[in-house]
């Protein structure tokens, strides 16, 4: 009766784990934040659903299913957890069913596969000794100036995710609060066929994704700390 938190690929099918496809082919319950994208990755892994369960399970239903799946889970079910890419909870739905899992004894099990925020960190050429993700900034301008005041004086990274329609209106805004000389990096499409990093300060980016030119694909936006990148690699003692 595990609950498994199965991270799924985010563009590209080869990054799943054959521990992944193994569990997804056993498990009783299946909780997709969309069901669609689901059986598309199910069908492409060559997996059928005969026998078992798949669920809505996303922001808009998670407060009633997570004690649905939770009372699965009590029976004996073994229930999955599968964003529409990436890995449950990171920005995605989940939460509440951990919670309930851990308070009824439920183990719980993450299964690691792929990140959009890891994955463009490393390539990102930013500091990666510390970093701060905030995943999807509030859509209201007020509480988003309240967070991004809060972070203008980090050492760390930040990294954030951001949509193709937004990114010409919140990136003017780091450079408002940040500076429009903070190094940064905007990761598009990634694991996928025209997976492109663009890296520069925060005003030439600006300058590049405007509201009349927005990219396309969701962004991972990451932005040096206070203090920048260092000049050298130097090992920390």
């Amino acid at each position: 009766m595990p609950l498994y938190l199965v991270a799924t690929p985010i563009g590209n099918l080869s990054d799943q784990s054959e521990r992944a496809r193994e569990i997804l082919a056993r498990a009783h319950v299946l909780a997709a934040e969309d069901t669609r994208s689901a059986r598309r990755l199910l069908a492409a892994l060559n997996i059928g659903l005969e026998g078992r369960d798949l669920v809505s399970y996303g922001d808009h239903n998670e407060k009633g299913m997570a004690p649905r799946l939770a009372e699965a889970l009590k029976n004996g079910r073994d229930v999955a957890v599968l964003s529409e890419g990436g890995t449950p909870l990171v920005s995605d739905p989940g939460f509440r069913l951990v919670r309930e899992a851990i308070a009824a004894g439920i183990p719980v099990v993450p299964v690691p596969g792929a990140c959009a925020a890891v994955a463009a960190l490393g390539a990102s050429g930013l500091p990666v000794h510390g970093f701060i993700f905030r995943g999807f900034l509030p859509k209201k301008p007020g509480a988003r100036r309240r967070i991004l005041e809060s972070l203008k004086d980090r050492e760390e990274t930040l990294i954030f995710y951001e949509s193709p329609q937004r990114i010409g209106k919140v990136l003017p805004e780091f450079v408002e609060l940040f500076g429009a000389g903070r190094p940064a990096c905007i990761a598009r499409e990634l694991t996928k066929l025209h997976e492109t990093f663009h890296r520069g300060t925060l005003g030439e980016l600006a300058a590049l994704f405007t509201a009349d030119h927005a990219p396309k694909g969701e962004c991972t936006v990451l932005i040096a700390g206070r203090d920048g990148p260092p000049d050298e690699f130097e090992e920390e003692s």
